[in-house]
């Protein structure tokens, strides 16, 4: 069953990098320090209907614009649903942001 996507998987290995992020660049990160704020993003339809040409789906994310809405989905009520293609894409692209800043050099001039 390697195919299967158990969540409470990806909640157990989340927590475990999310632990490692803490420890590598603390509790908090000053993203705007980071340098880097547009990021190239793949649409999602793009990135999984490989037989089409990708070159239509390229677009640009923004770093900003991720944390303003996950902060946004934190501030509204407890029980109001998210919108999951809208919501992980926010939270993809933060998670992509902390992988970058982990590449050798890329964190550079950081504190």
């Amino acid at each position: 069953m390697a195919d299967v996507l158990r969540i409470q998987d990806l909640r157990a290995v989340s927590g475990r990098l999310l632990d490692a992020v803490e420890e590598r660049f603390g509790a908090e990160l000053d993203v705007s320090r980071a340098g880097v704020d547009l990021y190239w993003n793949v649409d999602l339809r793009t990135a999984f209907e490989v037989s089409n040409d990708p070159a239509a789906g390229i677009d640009v994310g923004q770093t900003s614009d991720d944390l303003s809405e996950l902060r946004a989905l934190l501030r509204g009520p407890a029980d109001s649903m998210p919108v999951l293609w809208h919501d992980l894409q926010h939270l993809a692209g933060v998670l992509r942001l902390l992988a970058y800043l982990d590449l050798p050099g890329a964190g550079e001039g950081q504190s």
